[in-house]
């Protein structure tokens, strides 16, 4: 019997992440393997597999076009981590293809970094240092002066996807008061996870602070404005971890440079940063050059993933381990940011 067709076509990622020699050798086991790195697949390739291809690996465009000359495929995995709109979703569910997200597999780095990140500013930690090293610093109480703590702390997390459930476990022996504003969960489904429904008003305006871990979608994209972010409760601190399109950026930046809040962004709306963009030049806000999720455990987590899951495709059984749409939902995705990341 000839082994079942993989196509690998996993740009940005490359080989190292997600092409190791184990993985390499397991996928050998379970079919043949055709694989393209350095950039999108070239449609001549897509086109050359399409008649036996039953596992897609990466982020190729499947349109319906390309799905009709595809009577094999049997699974499409984005190990990329999102949902991009270049997929017939509808056309896939209906012929009974598994269409899966590989996000799971990042959340937890990126809940760690919140707390870390919330902890820095909580603290003023990321200050401290320099202000050692040039002899201001001041001990004790006298350092502390604007300092809080995550302990006992009003928290808010906006949306509770696969970033939220991630990090509400960790903010939990805190002791934190944990609430939630996600329009795309009811009330109950948020209580008996233990956490706090709220409005969106109420979750920029009561809490110390405040996860933006959203997915961005063509219905939320800047719909926290400069006019919702001047609610938000003075001096808490917010992390934005997850798009940075679902706020106003520019006036996101802008107010947490003022002081109105505190703020540790690690996604803008076009990366790579150039160099002589403004925001560099932003006073008190805590950058990282989108590093929250992209570390080699959570490469790791998603090769080993990914095998678990075209193994059960492969032998007819459900997937375990990666994110299946609601078939209706991508199509009201947004494209993301500018250019490719993590």
């Amino acid at each position: 019997m000839t082994k079942p067709l993989i196509f690998l076509d996993p740009h940005p990622r490359n080989e190292m992440m997600v092409y190791d020699q184990a993985t390499e050798d397991t996928l050998n086991q379970m079919g043949r393997v055709v694989a393209h790195f350095g950039s999108r697949a070239p449609d001549h390739l897509v086109d050359d597999i399409l008649s036996e291809v039953e596992i897609i690996i990466g982020q190729t465009a499947m349109p319906k076009e390309r799905l009709d000359r595809a009577p094999r495929l049997r699974g499409i995995l984005n190990v990329k981590a999102n949902w991009e709109p270049n997929i017939d979703y509808a056309e896939a569910h209906a012929r009974g293809i598994h269409v899966l997200s590989a996000a799971p597999c990042m959340a937890p780095a990126v809940a760690e970094y919140c707390v870390g990140q919330a902890i820095m500013l909580a603290r003023g930690l990321h200050t401290s240092d320099g202000l050692f090293r040039d002899g201001s610093e001041a001990y004790g109480i006298a350092g502390n002066e604007t300092a809080y703590s995550l302990y006992g702390a009003d928290v808010a997390l906006l949306g509770y996807g696969n970033l939220g459930r991630a990090l509400a476990p960790l903010l939990q022996p805190f002791g934190c008061r944990i609430m939630v504003h996600d329009p795309w969960l009811s009330d109950s489904y948020l209580r008996n996870e233990g956490l706090e429904p709220v409005s969106l008003e109420h979750l920029l305006t009561r809490p110390k602070f405040i996860f933006l871990l959203a997915g961005v979608t063509s219905e939320n994209e800047g719909f926290l404005n400069r006019s919702k972010l001047e609610t938000i409760r003075p001096d808490s601190s917010v992390i934005l971890a997850s798009r940075a399109e679902i706020v106003s950026f520019p006036d996101f930046v802008e107010l947490a440079g003022e002081g109105r809040f505190r703020a540790a962004v690690d996604v803008f709306p076009q990366e790579p940063v150039a160099p002589d963009d403004p925001v560099r030049m932003t006073p008190k806000v805590l950058y990282s050059a989108h590093l929250a999720g992209g570390i080699r455990p959570s490469y790791a987590r998603i090769r080993e993933a990914m095998l678990d899951d075209v193994g059960q495709i492969l032998k007819g059984l459900p997937h375990l381990e990666c994110n299946a749409p609601n078939p209706a939902w991508p199509a009201r995705c947004a494209a993301g940011s500018k250019k490719d990341r993590e």
